[in-house]
């Protein structure tokens, strides 16, 4: 860890991340930036921003409580390994990824869909009731996924990465309008008073999306592990693109972690690697460096690529390349090769090369974390690279 104008950084980072973040600081009570940091739209992924009176709706971002769910299945690897191509047709053909996709089974089970939540009375969220139910447990595009592990005791997990889709989205886009939040990477973020009106019903309808979130995930899990005729003995569940009510030497504080796993000394985390490398089951220790994090620690490995970088840019008019992608197909197929890896969907913008090597990012942060349990990918699900969001990240 070092300080770069009074902020805690950990890791490495673009000059452009460095200068994001100096101008997040400017108006935060706190702000830290992790070791799996990158640009991202008005506050870096990696970054946790506090006020003790203030929430930014610009530093949860636009995909609201987006979040990482593994579970331990009573599975063993070998069964895993001997079916995996038949498992991932399967996985791939009942979950639906991609933008804007409904669910294709009944849903109607799920205990969300009959709560009460009172971020429904919000009027960013109250017209979006319908599409929520409807796309409750679909993955989405982009980094969003739903991987099969086995860890070093050859025992299978199941790990997914997504958050409250169209209805988190929603929200964050009502909010920031309604704030005045300014188009682009490099603005000052937005705030609001917790004591405001927009303030408290940002905060119901932003939990009303933490809700959602794991209700997404909890369904997709549960669906999986059907899938598998397997029962679920271990649960770990975070979000990473939210804000908490916290206590922090002291004072009371409202801390947004926008792309940054909460890491209370013994809080379980599950941390995403890329679809031909490892992820890790971690928890939080105590460490001195810790309270610099708020408690905080990385939500992946972290991009080092830009999408449009890794694919190349297309004249959307006429179709024709305009510059040429740093990321061909066999590289990306040659990570997956070398890791025995089955992969359904994904595109060259995910490509392991896109990202930093998570043991490296875990290592920047020392003693603030331990790695319970090393997962290594046996099947990798995620939206095609023919779906385009524009907040993929």
């Amino acid at each position: 860890m070092q300080m770069i104008d009074d902020i805690p950084v950990w890791g490495t980072h673009e000059a452009n991340t460095l200068e994001q973040a100096k101008v997040c600081a400017r108006t935060a009570d706190h702000f830290a930036l992790m070791a799996d940091g990158h640009l991202g739209y008005g506050v870096p992924i990696g970054g946790v921003i506090a006020s003790e009176t203030r929430i930014s709706p610009t530093a949860v971002g636009f995909d609201i409580a987006c979040g990482n769910k593994a579970v331990l299945l009573d599975m063993p690897g070998a069964e895993l390994r001997a079916n995996i191509h038949t498992i991932m047709d399967d996985i791939w053909n009942t979950l639906s990824f991609g933008v804007g996709r409904r669910n294709n089974e009944n849903n109607k089970d799920s205990p969300f869909i009959t709560d009460e939540h009172e971020g429904w009375l919000t009027e960013a969220a109250k017209p979006l009731k319908h599409k929520a139910n409807a796309q409750l447990g679909t993955i989405g595009s982009g980094n969003h996924y739903v991987d099969l592990f086995t860890d070093e005791q050859d025992r299978v997990w199941c790990g997914v990465h997504f958050g409250s889709r169209g209805l988190g989205h929603g929200i964050a886009t009502w909010f920031l309008k309604a704030a005045g939040a300014q188009d682009g990477m490099m603005v000052d973020p937005v705030w609001f008073d917790v004591e405001s009106d927009l303030g408290a019903q940002y905060i119901a309808a932003m939990q009303l999306g933490g809700t959602y979130a794991y209700a997404g995930r909890d369904w997709v899990c549960a669906r999986v592990a059907r899938l598998l005729g397997a029962e679920v003995v271990e649960e770990v569940h975070n979000h990473h693109n939210y804000a908490w009510r916290e206590e922090h030497d002291g004072k009371s504080m409202w801390v947004c972690r926008k792309g940054a796993t909460p890491a209370f000394p013994g809080q379980k985390g599950f941390v995403g690697g890329t679809m031909g490398e490892i992820s890790v089951i971690l928890e939080g220790l105590d460490a001195p460096e810790a309270k610099l994090s708020l408690r905080s620690t990385v939500h992946g490995a972290g991009r080092v690529m830009g999408r449009k970088m890794a694919t190349g840019t297309v004249d959307r008019k006429t179709g024709v390349l305009k510059r040429e992608g740093l990321v061909k197909p066999e590289m990306m197929e040659g990570w997956l090769q070398r890791g025995g890896v089955v992969l359904r969907g994904g595109g060259l913008d995910e490509s392991p090369d896109c990202y930093k090597r998570l043991p490296e990012v875990l290592a920047a942060h020392g003693e603030t974390i331990r790695v319970l349990h090393t997962l290594t990918p046996v099947g990798v699900a995620m939206a095609g690279a023919n779906e385009f969001d524009p907040y993929k990240d």
